[in-house]
Parts: structure tokens; sequence; C-alpha cells
């Protein structure tokens, strides 16, 4: 087999550009009339569509349900057998077909225009049975499949996707839809993550290693081992943070000549470190302020000093929040 494969999968990515690139110099004066229908819909997007088309439908309805537009998949045969009650008159339908003659699909056109639901339709016939039933047409005509055949849906159905896509960015642009509103639909994403979480969310506040600054440094190691932060924080006679012993505070002072186990913690300690007292405060806010201290903990506190939680650089990294 001298099959040449990486010519041949530059040739499908370029077969599918073009078409994209000749959609480019078709679009007009349809988009602005399917997103004015889109904003006047006070329901949901309902998407339909059968086979590869019924597939590229779904994840265009999931691109419009996480970008501000309610909307969801719905099989023409399905809705044919009960599920067309869950279109209501409030709703815009999405349907696509490329020939626009899918009998499973056609069969559904006339109970929806009964009830009067915009239809939105995608497909490369604009005198097809979905094209003359359709309020809007998006036009999904290609010049030719990446398929060797000619046959299989490929340039048409990146097309379609596309088309959603760019349906999907005018309906973002027209509900002026912020990065805010995109992580509210993803709150256990990336952004979600660095936009919801509070360091109050994410902080320890069980079982602290905490201990009198007056505390025998021997009697210190032992909290701060078992505490498992690397740290153990200091108080006052108040109950007040005054300082933090941390294992590198204490290798620190193995160097030094009158170093005693039996000196008090706060000898060592880093004393008035550095503290938040708003467990508001964002996580990733949080994280940049380790990092730009090069601390490993960050304290937080009430406005009288007393402890409330510690965060630990670890737990940040292992909560994802970047």
């Amino acid at each position: 087999m001298n099959k040449d494969y990486i010519a041949l999968a530059k040739n499908t990515l370029e077969i599918e550009a073009q078409a994209l690139r000749d959609a480019i110099k078709t679009i007009g004066e349809e988009f602005p009339a399917a997103v004015t229908l889109l904003l006047g819909c006070t329901g949901k997007l309902i998407v339909t569509g059968v086979g590869k088309s019924g597939l590229i439908g779904a994840k265009i309805a999931a691109t419009f349900a996480s970008t501000g537009t309610p909307s969801f998949f719905l099989h023409p045969t399905e809705a044919l057998h009960g599920d067309l009650g869950m279109i209501g008159s409030e709703d815009v339908v999405l349907a696509i077909s490329y020939s626009g003659e899918s009998p499973e699909l056609n069969a559904i056109l006339p109970h929806i225009k009964r009830f009067a639901i915009p239809l939105i339709g995608m497909t490369k016939n604009n005198t097809s049975t979905l094209g003359r039933f359709s309020d809007v047409i998006l036009t999904i005509s290609v010049q030719l499949e990446a398929c060797p055949l000619n046959i299989a849906p490929t340039s048409s159905t990146t097309l379609t996707l596309a088309m959603g896509d760019a349906l999907a960015v005018c309906m973002m642009e027209a509900r002026n839809f912020k990065k805010e509103d995109f992580a509210s639909f993803h709150p256990g994403g990336a952004l979600g993550k660095k936009l919801f979480v509070k360091v109050s969310d994410v902080m320890r506040t069980q079982n602290l290693p905490i201990v009198d600054e007056n505390t025998p440094l021997k009697e210190a190691i032992l909290v701060l081992s078992e505490g498992r932060l690397g740290t153990v924080m200091l108080t006052d006679k108040a109950g007040k943070l005054s300082g933090l012993l941390s294992d590198g505070d204490i290798r620190r002072a193995l160097l030094g000549e009158d170093f005693s186990l039996e000196s008090s913690a706060k000898k060592y300690a880093t004393i008035h470190p550095l503290v938040i007292q708003d467990g508001t405060m964002l996580a990733s806010d949080a994280l940049v302020l380790i990092e730009t201290k090069k601390i490993q903990l960050l304290v937080v506190t009430d406005g009288d000093g007393i402890i409330q939680g510690a965060l630990h650089l670890h737990t940040l990294v292992e909560a994802g929040i970047s």
C-alpha cells in the first residue's frame, strides 16, 4: 500500500475548507432574518433532523443551550410518535436536511406549520419540501463532498455545523452574551471555577494545625507534621494569628548556632504573615496572590485576626483553579 495518506488528508481538509469559503460568499439577509426569529422566541429553539443531519443538529442544539439560547434536539421519528407535543407555539424550530426531502422530517413539517410555529430550514435546495415550509432558509449547498465517492456527507456536514455555529455566535452578539454568562452554564469548567469558586468554598476549616506562639518548637513540629499543610499557625494570648512556622523556616533555623528544640515556636516563625479577611475572594484571585508573594499557605482571618481557615497552593491546584 503506497497510498499518500498525508496528501489525502490535506485534500480532504482543503475540500471542506473550500465549502466554507464558498458559503461565505453567499451569506445574505437570511442570517439577520433568522436572528430576528430567534430573538422574538419566548420559548425554546427545537433542532431536528435525521441521520448525519440529526447528529450535527444535536451538537448545534448543545451549542445554543450553552450560549444563552434554551435549546434541545428532537428526532423527527420520536416527534411522530408522541414527542411532537414537546414543541410549543412559543418555540422556533430549526430543521436540517441537506436534500430537503427526508421523509421522516417532512412528515412533521405540516404539523409544525399548522400551529404557526416559526421554522428555520437548513437545506441545499430552496425549492425542496423543507425549503417550501421554511420561513427562513440557511443554504448548506456544497460543490463537492470530501468523500472519494462524493457520496458520504463530509463537506456538507462540516458546513452545516459551521452554519449552526455562525447562527449561535450571532445570537451571542445580539444578546450581549459575556464570559460570565458562559461560565454560569459551565460551573464545573475551568472558566466557571475561575469566575465563581470562592476562597471559602475550598479553604480548610477543620483540624487546623494551630499552637500557642510560646509552644516549644519540638511540640510545634509534631503539630506541623500532623497538620499536613507544611505549616503550623501560631496564635497569641488573645487567640489571634501572630505568625506562621513552616518546614522551610525550621530547615533554615537548623543552620543557626543557637537553634534549640526547647525554644518557643515564635522565635523561628514568620511574624505578621500575609492574610486575607475576605472568604468571598475568588479562589483564582487568591492563587494570583499566593504565586505573586511566593508563598504556599494563605490564612483567612476575621476582622479581629481570629483564624477562619487556611488555603494551600496544592488545594487550589487539585481543585482545578487556574
